[in-house]
Formats: C-alpha cells, sequence, structure tokens
C-alpha cells in the first residue's frame, strides 16, 4: 500500500517544480544550521568519499528511480552506427583541420589524424566493453563511479560537464562560420565585435545561440524522433565525403604536400593532441545505452565498427585538403568551402558548406542527446541537484538536464572564440580517456574482498609505474628534450610495468565483450592519452586547472555533503534491517517446526524487507553466505525502540518445496535479481523452482 501511495504521488507530481526542495533534498541542506553542521564535518566525510565506490546495480537500478519516469528503450544497432557516424563526423573534420594544417601539422595533418584515429579506437575498445556490461546512461561518469571512486568520479563527472559544453558551443561557432562564407568571405561576417572585451572573447555570436536553441529543442521532443532525423541527414552528409575525396583527388596537385613537415614532428604531436576533438563523438553512443533495446549485442556494432571506418575516412579527407590547397592558403575557418572555390569550382563552395552545415547540425543533435544524459546521471548521483535527473513522462527525454546544457553552452558560445574552445576541450577529453582506460584495468585485476592484498600491492605498483611513465615521456617531449635516454627509461618502465601485469590473476572476465590484449592494449591507450595531453601547451593546462579548481570548491561545498548524505541514507537502511533481522533471531521466530513448508505464511507483524521483495527476508551469515529464511510474526509490540517498521502485506502465499526435496531438509531460500516479487527454492541437488511472493 505504501509503494502504491509513493507511485500515486510520483505521478500526480508535476514534472515542472521548482521548489527547494526539488534542488537540495538532502539533510545537510534543510536549515542554514544543518550546512553549517555539514561544512564543519568536511575533513572526514572526505575522507569517507574519498575512495567510495558504487556498483553496477546501484548505478543501474537504484539511481534510475531518481528520475521517476524511465527512458524509452527504443533503439537498434542501426541507430546507433548512424548515431556514431552523426556525431563524430561534422563535430571536427569540417572544423578543426584547417585549423591544425595551417598552423601547426602542414600537410602532416593525416599523420596528426592518424595518432588520434588510434588513440581513439583504443578508447572504443575500452568505452565498449564497461557499455555492453553497465547499459546504463552515464557513460564514462558511472564506469569511473564504479570501479575509481566517488571522487574520481566527479571530477570526471565535471570534465564531462565541461565536455559537453565547450563542445556544443564550438559546433555552435563553427556552423556560423561556415554559414556567413555562404553569404560573404568573411567568416565572422555575422558576429558583433565589441573591442572592450579580451581578445578570444570579442566576438559575439547570436547566430550560434539560435542553432544550439534549435537542435536542443529537437533532442527534448524524443530520443526516437531525433536518431531518425540524423540517420537521414547523415545519408546526405554521406554524400558530401564521397564528393569530397574523389573531387579533392582529381584537383590534387602534388607540389603541395612539400614541405610534408613543415613544423616538424613537434607540429604533429600537437595537432594530434587539438584534433582528438573530431573522434570526441563517439562516447555519446554509450551514453545511449540506456534507451538501446539489445545493448550487449548493438553497442560492440555500433562503436567499434563505425569508428574503424570513420579513422580511414578522417585520414582520406584531410589527406584532400591538403592537397588542393597549399597548407599556407587554407581557411581556418571554412577549410573545406573556402579549398573548393581556390581551385575554380565555386559551385562546390556551396554544396560544401551546405553539407557541412548538415554535419554540424547532426553532431549538435547527436551531441544533445548524450550531453543531457550524462547530466542526468550525474544528477541522480546527487553530484549535482536531483532535479536534471528528471524524466518527462510524455518524451521520455531529461528535459531538465538538456534544458541546462543549452542554456550554458549558449552563453559560452555567444562569447568565445573557436580556437579558445577547442584546446579546453581536447585537454578535457583526453583526460576522460585516460581515466576510462585506467578504470578498465581496475575492473579486470580487482575486485574487492576478493583480491588478495599482496596482489593489489603488486596491481597498483604496475599500474603506477604505467602511468609515471607514460607522464615522465610526455614531460620530456613538452620540454622539447630530443635525446634518446630519457625516452628510452621512459618506454622500459612503461614495459616492464605492463608486463608485470600480464603474470598477474585477472579477477573479472568480461560477460559479453571484452577488450582484446588486455592490459597492453589499456597501456597503451593511457600513454598516448597521457603523451597527447602533453603536447597541449602551458594555456590548455592552465585553463584546465582553472577549470578543476572551481569544480572542486563546487564539491566540498556541495556535491561531497550531498552524496554523503545519501550514501549514508542507504546504510542506515541496511543497519536498521540488520537490527530487525538480530532482534528476530532473538526471538526465536525464524525456522519453526513447519520447516518443511520451506516459506511459512506471514501474517500481520511489523518486520523489514530485503531488497524491496515483500515476504522474503535475506540475512548475512558469518561465513559470508547469503540464504534467506521463512519467519513467523512477530507483534509489533516487541518491535526495537527507536527502529522504524516496515510493513509487509497480511496475506503472502506459502512457497511450495519442490517434490525432490526430502521433508526433513529445509531448502535454501535465494531472491531472483531478474524477477522482483519471486524467490526461487533450491535444495542440495540444484535444481529449483520458482514462486510468486
Amino acid at each position: 500500500m505504501d509503494e502504491a501511495q509513493a507511485t500515486s504521488s510520483t505521478a500526480t507530481r508535476s514534472y515542472w517544480r521548482w521548489s527547494k526542495k526539488d534542488f537540495f533534498p538532502e539533510t545537510s541542506f534543510q536549515t542554514m544550521s544543518s550546512y553549517k553542521t555539514a561544512l564543519s564535518q568536511t575533513c572526514p566525510r572526505l575522507t569517507d568519499r574519498l575512495l567510495a565506490r558504487s556498483s553496477s546495480t546501484n548505478e543501474l537500478v537504484t539511481l534510475q528511480k531518481v528520475s521517476e519516469n524511465p527512458m524509452q528503450k527504443c533503439l537498434t544497432w542501426w541507430d546507433l552506427i548512424w548515431l556514431s557516424f552523426g556525431s563524430v563526423v561534422g563535430s571536427g573534420i569540417f572544423v578543426i583541420t584547417g585549423q591544425e594544417a595551417h598552423v601547426n601539422a602542414g600537410p602532416a595533418i593525416v599523420l596528426s589524424y592518424a595518432i588520434s584515429g588510434l588513440s581513439a579506437l583504443l578508447s572504443v575498445f575500452c568505452y565498449t566493453e564497461f557499455a555492453a556490461e553497465i547499459p546504463v546512461a552515464g557513460g564514462s561518469f558511472s564506469y569511473l563511479r564504479i570501479e575509481l571512486g566517488d571522487f574520481i568520479a566527479f571530477i570526471a563527472a565535471g570534465n564531462i560537464l565541461l565536455e559537453a559544453l565547450v563542445g556544443a558551443a564550438g559546433l555552435g561557432r563553427s556552423w556560423s562560420s561556415y554559414f556567413a562564407s555562404m553569404i560573404n568571405n568573411d567568416s565572422d561576417f555575422l558576429r558583433i565585435k565589441v573591442d572592450s572585451l579580451p581578445k578570444g572573447f570579442n566576438l559575439l555570436d547570436p547566430l550560434a545561440v539560435l542553432v544550439l536553441l534549435v537542435a536542443n529543442g529537437i533532442a527534448m521532443s524524443g530520443t526516437k524522433r531525433t536518431s531518425s532525423l540524423n540517420w537521414i541527414s547523415s545519408l546526405v552528409s554521406g554524400a558530401l565525403i564521397v564528393f569530397v575525396i574523389i573531387f579533392g583527388f582529381i584537383h590534387a596537385k602534388t607540389s603541395n604536400l612539400e614541405p610534408f613537415f613543415p613544423f616538424g614532428a613537434e607540429g604533429v604531436i600537437k595537432a594530434a593532441a587539438v584534433v582528438y576533438w573530431s573522434y570526441t563523438g563517439f562516447d555519446m553512443v554509450a551514453n545511449m545505452a540506456e534507451e538501446t533495446k539489445k545493448p550487449r549485442r548493438d553497442i560492440p556494432i555500433g562503436l567499434v565498427g563505425s569508428m574503424s571506418g570513420i579513422t580511414v575516412v578522417y585520414c582520406l579527407m584531410a589527406l584532400a585538403l591538403v592537397m588542393m590547397v597549399k597548407y599556407t592558403e587554407i581557411d581556418v575557418n571554412a577549410a573545406y568551402s573556402a579549398a573548393f572555390e581556390q581551385i575554380g569550382m565555386k559551385w562546390a563552395k556551396y554544396l560544401v558548406s551546405i553539407c557541412a552545415l548538415k554535419g554540424m547540425t547532426t553532431s549538435l543533435l547527436v551531441g544533445s542527446l548524450g550531453q543531457a544524459r550524462y547530466t542526468t546521471q550525474i544528477a541522480r548521483a546527487h553530484m549535482i541537484p536531483p532535479i536534471f535527473a528528471l524524466v518527462h513522462p510524455k518524451t521520455g527525454t531529461p528535459v531538465n538536464a538538456t534544458l541546462l546544457v543549452t542554456m550554458i553552452s549558449s552563453i559560452v558560445a555567444f562569447f568565445s572564440s573557436l580556437d579558445v574552445l577547442s584546446s579546453v576541450l581536447s585537454f578535457s577529453t583526453l583526460f576522460i580517456f585516460m581515466l576510462i582506460a585506467t578504470a578498465l584495468l581496475v575492473r579486470r585485476y580487482y575486485v574487492k574482498d576478493v583480491t588478495p592484498k599482496n596482489e593489489l600491492t603488486k596491481f597498483l605498483t604496475c599500474l603506477f609505474t604505467i602511468i609515471g611513465s607514460s607522464i615522465g615521456a610526455s614531460a620530456l617531449w613538452n620540454s622539447h628534450e630530443r635525446g634518446w635516454i630519457g625516452y628510452t627509461v621512459a618506454g622500459l618502465l612503461w614495459f616492464l610495468g605492463t608486463l608485470g601485469m600480464v603474470f598477474l590473476s585477472k579477477h573479472r572476465v568480461p560477460k559479453v565483450w571484452g577488450v582484446p590484449l588486455v592490459p597492453w592494449l589499456p597501456s597503451l591507450s593511457i600513454v598516448m592519452n597521457l603523451f597527447l595531453i602533453g603536447s597541449l601547451g602551458f594555456v590548455a593546462f592552465l585553463r584546465f586547472i582553472i577549470c578543476s579548481a572551481v569544480m572542486l570548491v563546487y564539491y566540498l561545498l556541495v556535491g561531497l555533503h550531498a552524496t554523503y548524505d545519501v550514501a549514508h541514507q542507504n546504510e542506515e537502511v541496511s543497519k536498521i534491517e540488520e537490527i530487525l533481522f538480530d532482534f528476530i533471531l532473538e526471538k526465536s521466530c525464524i525456522l519453526g517446526s513447519n520447516t518443511s513448508r520451506g516459506v511459512s505464511r506471514v501474517e500481520g507483524s511489523r518486520v523489514f524487507q530485503a531488497h524491496k521483495l515483500p515476504g522474503v527476508l535475506q540475512a548475512q551469515k558469518r561465513s559470508g553466505s547469503l540464504q534467506a529464511r521463512s519467519f513467523r510474526g512477530v507483534p509489533s509490540t516487541e518491535a526495537p525502540k527507536g527502529v522504524p517498521s516496515v510493513e509487509v502485506p497480511r496475506s503472502v502465499p506459502s512457497a511450495e518445496t519442490p517434490k525432490n526435496v526430502p521433508s526433513s531438509k529445509t531448502p535454501r531460500i535465494v531472491t531472483s535479481t531478474k524477477a522482483p516479487g519471486a524467490f526461487q527454492a533450491r535444495n542440495s541437488q540444484g535444481c529449483s523452482k520458482c514462486r510468486s511472493v
């Protein structure tokens, strides 16, 4: 009855509600006094949450209840392939290629794309294993929270939101540049210049804001509708790619490839770190796992298959650009359309610009879907106000989260230039992908209460050796040190750290799809991502540090206390259940004389429910095994003082014992995770029957 009333109450509540309790329902924020008390306990709370880890069940089941309404499972492998294509192609190739070829890499931009593509593909492998086993909207945030703990997950969450906001803003600015180039050769034609603002923030872009509002409005209307619009538009983008590659090579001049390395190897690596932006859309597909009908089959197809093809396509498109036009003459804002105009194909300029706009529009659409789902899962964990976790009952989409991302990204797009946005985004993305590779190694080699301490020590030694040697190699490169001794030492340490991990036992095997060649591929992903991070330059580091510092202040003032309250509220419920069970044991009310019935009838007593399965009582034995036992009624007047009771239905049918279970033995009762409200009666021979409770 209580659950029915709660459901009814939820159903009658309006989606559009803005009270203080909807934003901050946690105990620490109820009054100013409670908040001051929480702040005074910041140090012990930080210690408590620093290494606290979530679980797959918590992310997949418990947190989804915060949204009140479920997201609709409406996507197939076909949708995921085109979502990946639509998100990735257009989010970078039309935006960053010209800029980096002109400024950093020259014709060797094709090698920059190959290096970034390899690093991205390694990250795709890691994402795929997680997404297939933990199909949740949170993507990398949830994966890191499960394997690396609450604090690391928050740092990742902040960077995820930063990536979402900066990525959307960058695409909005690029859309505006291409549209302006169709009207006038000046890509800043539609922007408003304000001389009083600092350079990089002085070109105001109202058109970018309008584009973001329209794209996010479509995303809010429905996932399937947005997906259908995306794959139809992506077919047009595919035709554009074929056009660019064929006609680009027809009008190619090999002389434009000389010199191939005008800025040296350092320029190639620096460009590779920035053009990584063009691969960032693939993680949006992992975010759609909660709305995928068969995630364990469809996500590997959508991620690995599409990204392999996209890497090849990017290299061909970059090569076509630098062979059509000398790298010194490339338009950094609208590279492809300007390139066709320079070779005399003015009509192609408009075709390329229109199709490029379509590509960027689909990237905005898919990005809007993925960014909102990131935000939703972060809000479900109470790291930001849980009102942003609500799913609209009619559209089945997280409207509040989408509105939040839209408003902030619109403000950023209105002021910030493209070069400022791209460096921030690349750092954030590379950092998250490095953490995902680390989390995969932790998932394979460490299972709490299973991995022996000596093996954990060996694993951590190997892991820190891999990370430390990778940082060392990156620091050497960034310091312009080109001697072979330092790189040899760093490479040898990386090899020994990875080799040492090979000889350790894996304590978890993937059930569905696993990354091959573990630990070599995740370890290679770590070193490549850290190496690319080190190539971004001091300004990108400074911006990242400033943003992270702001996130940390927010965490210490708000996020820490909200997550602490939620975690310990769940712990209190567990303690209450344990107290009640001990009380029942003392009263000798379990396993009565009628044991041959397996589970006796429960009648109007105040007892607790384990895992919300009415009529089933679970006890954790001292040996660690989990068994359920039947019990008789405990009069409510004898309940322990101060322990809130939970009502159990007064009439719960008793379970029938399987026929081949001897009457002198009570079958073991375990709850079924797949069928709420059911239990399994299992005898010593292993046969079982399911009975409703």
